[in-house]
């Protein structure tokens, strides 16, 4: 027969190695972790490569005045219109929004339609509309009163609201150091509206290291419009380019990285970054911008 004390004993020895196979992964762990901490060090100092750049957020100075201000320098706002769309309605969507637009023009409240578009490539059936309001708020605010209180637009929002799944907007600052040429209006063009969501705090950086960035990527006057926004979800940004083709996007896009300055606005500005998305959009028919 086995003394009393030995299954307490062999309890005792079967929990000691349960808990060595517990420490000796947490010690493989402790070892990675120190490996791989040693080579980030070894790449922080060899010399100033990209992956340093990556791997460094820069740090700015406090400022008395707003994002806004330091950023945009224009008395314009505009509004950025997502319309999500049921399939079978799109054509009559389009043609409603066609005779919608030319029904705000002609009243002269001062919306004026800047770029009209589908998405090619990206959520499937939506529509994008972006407004623009010069003379800033004040501009923007008698807009929308109007709209809400015109007897023209009631049945055209009853009829419209019926068309589609759901609708957002924000109101959108033109970043002031982006260039204002337009696209080359007698050529036909796909557009890639390119989104992103920063980190709080982060918008001065993101328009200091993109203000040197733009004129490292503009050649085929491809870059048509770059905002942030005011109102809606903050700290998000669209930046608007014209292509001719997709394979003129493909080549565009690798020419950039052959100019000096590219890469460091790209190092600098992707840890800045939560959330991107990328939109392939055809113009409407009556889009300003085709």
């Amino acid at each position: 027969m086995l003394p009393k004390t030995f299954p307490t004993l062999f309890r005792y020895s079967t929990k000691l190695r349960e808990i060595r196979s517990f420490i000796r992964p947490l010690s493989l762990s402790s070892d990675l972790a120190q490996q791989q901490s040693q080579q980030v060090d070894t790449a922080e100092n060899e010399g100033s490569g990209w992956f340093k750049n990556f791997l460094r957020v820069r740090t700015l100075p406090t400022s008395s005045e707003s994002h806004s201000s330091q950023l945009s320098s224009k008395e314009t706002v505009n509004e950025l219109q997502v319309h999500c769309v049921k399939p079978e309605c799109m054509e009559a969507y389009l043609k409603q929004y066609n005779e919608f637009q030319k029904m705000i023009h002609e009243k002269d409240w001062g919306a004026k339609l800047v770029g009209s578009f589908t998405v090619e490539v990206g959520d499937q059936d939506e529509a994008i509309h972006i407004w623009e309001y010069d003379g800033g708020y004040p501009a923007l605010n008698t807009a929308t009163v109007n709209y809400r209180t015109d007897k023209d637009l009631i049945e055209f929002r009853v009829q419209r609201n019926k068309m589609l799944r759901s609708r957002r907007n924000q109101i959108l600052l033109r970043f002031s150091f982006w260039p204002t040429e337009m696209p080359d209006p007698n050529i036909s063009h796909i557009y890639e509206l390119r989104s992103y969501v920063l980190k709080p705090g982060t918008m001065i950086e993101w328009g200091n290291n993109w203000a040197r960035g733009i004129q490292n990527r503009g050649t085929n006057r491809e870059a048509v419009a770059g905002f942030f926004s005011s109102i809606g979800d903050l700290y998000a940004v669209h930046h608007l380019w014209a292509y001719e083709d997709l394979q003129q996007r493909k080549e565009t896009r690798e020419a950039a990285w052959q100019r000096p300055g590219w890469d460091k606005c790209v190092a600098y500005t992707v840890p800045l970054i939560r959330h991107m998305q990328s939109r392939i959009l055809i113009p409407t028919p009556f889009s300003p911008l085709q």
